[in-house]
């Protein structure tokens, strides 16, 4: 019998799943997907990074249990939610002769969960997948709730669809082999929840912050809780019409600076997510929106974590602002050419503004750019 030490439920009719949250479930994948999924063939998708690291262990359980398996292994990083590498996967599926009945295995972060997700939507017109997340920022928020995509030279997670999976698997102890940049990038995940509508949470993470990311029990717990904070926002909003896009605080400017840095390890996803964030929280504030001194609340936090708050900590130099503002127009929120952010009222306060001044906007960066 696996021991799971916390299992959050997606209930989504007949596409619900459960996400599971425990260590050592990558020893455990082929025991519980052959009881889950009977009789089936699995194409696992990873990175080289995650195959040196976590490939073995999969596939170990995977023999163990006498399951069926190729693998595709793709480069690592941002670059690879591409076309040329969905292209690469789709293809690597079909050679492996997998029926519309198999599954695909999502083996990775967000990049390779977004992917794979997406290849699995599209291949056959319609694969089953599993998401096994080893990094903290997909076991958080992008193996959760169905979104899948790759980026376009016009921005980020442009092209994609909802696809569900069937099954989420949390390996805590795949956390233990990041590096501490990588898991702070992740945190800025965690710290969004708090943001978004839970200030008991953010407190809680403000007390807890060095056993979470010592590998204590808090860290499981904050996994959890944003999971469930998660699930319920899908289960309300599945194809982000309306509550879901509170999901997307600071990733507005977040989004932009990463297309700006070209998708490269000078920004990673999180570390773009905390400055939008600040970014998000100071905007408010000069609107007369929210109150100033939570500005300084949430950067200390995140600086306590050592995330980057400010444009001035993002290494090399930025694009000016008619570029920034021209990805933020290729935003998702965009509708009829009106620009959508989230804003706040405060921590744990915020809301969807819709057609908010571009020029406002761009005259707020400009500041943000001198400091």
């Amino acid at each position: 019998m696996v021991q799971i030490d916390h299992r959050v439920h997606v209930a989504l009719g007949e596409r619900a799943y459960d996400i599971l949250i425990s260590p050592r479930l990558i020893d455990e994948a082929g025991a519980i997907l052959r009881e889950k999924f009977p009789g089936r063939r699995f194409g696992i998708v990873t990175d080289e990074t995650v195959a040196a690291a976590q490939l073995p262990r999969l596939v170990a359980s995977l023999d163990a249990a006498g399951l069926s398996h190729d693998s595709v292994v793709l480069p690592a990083g941002e670059s690879t939610k591409s076309y040329a590498m969905l292209e690469r996967v789709v293809e690597g599926l079909l050679a492996a002769k997998l029926e519309r009945g198999d599954l695909v295995i999502a083996l990775g972060g967000g990049v390779i969960g977004d992917l794979a997700g997406f290849a699995a939507a599209i291949t056959r017109r319609g694969m089953d997948f599993v998401q096994i997340p080893t990094s903290l920022l997909a076991q958080v928020d992008s193996s959760v709730g169905g979104k899948t995509g790759i980026n376009s030279p016009h921005g980020k997670n442009l092209v994609g669809a909802f696809h569900q999976p069937k099954l989420v698997l949390a390996d805590l102890s795949a956390l233990d082999t990041l590096d501490r940049r990588q898991f702070a990038a992740g945190y800025a995940e965690v710290v969004k929840y708090g943001l978004i509508d839970d200030p008991d949470f953010f407190e809680w993470l403000d007390a807890n912050l060095s056993e979470i990311f010592d590998g204590g029990p808090a860290r499981g717990e904050a996994i959890a809780r944003c999971c469930a904070h998660k699930a319920r926002v899908v289960i309300e909003d599945e194809k982000e019409t309306g509550v879901r896009a509170l999901l997307n605080l600071g990733h507005t400017f977040g989004h932009a600076l990463e297309k700006d840095t070209g998708y490269s390890d000078r920004l990673l996803h999180g570390e773009g997510v905390a400055i939008g964030m600040v970014l998000a929280h100071s905007f408010s504030a000069q609107q007369g929106l929210a109150p100033g001194q939570d500005i300084g609340r949430v950067e200390s936090h995140l600086k306590r974590a050592g995330l980057p708050t400010t444009l001035a900590d993002i290494p090399g130099e930025l694009g000016s602002t008619e570029t920034l503002m021209a990805a933020i127009a290729q935003d998702k929120k965009v509708q009829r050419g009106a620009l959508t952010f989230i804003l706040t009222r405060g921590i744990g306060k915020a809301f969807i503004e819709k057609n908010v001044d571009a020029a406002t906007v761009s005259s707020f960066l400009e500041t943000m750019r001198a400091k």
